[in-house]
C-alpha cells in the first residue's frame, strides 16, 4: 500500500496535534505517511522531500510547524503538489499567531491553504476532499461523512427541544 497523503511536522513535539489527521485518515482507510522534518535543522531532507513527493505518488501534503512555521511554505515552494499547513501552538509562541500568519501570508505563487490553529483534523478533511475530485468512491465517502455531521446536529436540535427554560419559545 502506497501512500496517497504526507502529513509532515517540525518536530515529533507536534505529534499530539498532527495525529488526529492520521486518525482521519485511518476512519476512511487513505493510505498515509507521517514523518518529522525540520524546515531549520533538516533543510536537505526537506529539500528532497519536497521535490520527490509527487514521484513517489503523494497527492497532498499536509505540514504542521509552530512558531516561526516555515516548514509548510517551504514545502510549497519545492512542490507542484497542493500544501496545507497547520499551524499549531508552540511552547515558545505569542498564542499561536505566529504560527498563523507563518502560514497564512504566503507570497503570490507559493500558495498554502491554511486551517485553524491546532486543526490537523480539518486539514485532513480538506486533504481528502481534493482527492476526491478524481475519485469517486472517496467522493462518496466524503459525502457520507458530512452526511453525518449534519445528522449529528438535527440530533441536537432535538435534544435542544427537550430543554426546559422559562423563558424558551422553541
Amino acid at each position: 500500500m502506497n501512500p496517497k497523503v504526507s502529513i509532515i511536522m517540525g518536530s515529533t513535539s507536534d505529534l499530539k496535534i498532527m495525529s488526529e489527521a492520521a486518525k482521519f485518515f485511518d476512519e476512511l482507510e487513505i493510505p498515509f505517511e507521517i514523518n518529522a522534518l525540520s524546515a531549520h535543522r533538516t533543510p536537505e531532507l526537506v529539500m528532497e522531500f519536497a521535490k520527490n513527493a509527487h514521484k513517489r505518488g503523494i497527492e497532498v501534503i499536509i505540514a504542521g510547524a509552530g512558531g516561526a512555521a516555515h516548514l509548510p511554505g517551504v514545502i510549497a515552494a519545492m512542490t507542484p503538489l497542493p500544501v496545507i499547513g497547520v499551524p499549531i501552538k508552540s511552547s515558545n509562541s505569542m498564542d499561536g499567531w505566529d504560527s498563523v500568519l507563518s502560514i497564512l501570508q504566503m507570497p503570490a505563487g507559493i500558495p498554502v491553504a491554511t486551517v485553524a490553529l491546532d486543526n490537523a483534523r480539518n486539514a485532513a478533511i480538506l486533504a481528502a476532499q481534493i482527492m476526491a475530485n478524481g475519485d469517486k468512491k472517496l467522493q462518496e465517502t466524503i459525502i457520507a461523512f458530512k452526511t453525518d455531521l449534519a445528522k449529528k446536529i438535527e440530533k441536537a436540535n432535538r435534544e435542544l427541544a427537550e430543554v426546559k427554560f422559562k423563558f424558551k419559545t422553541n
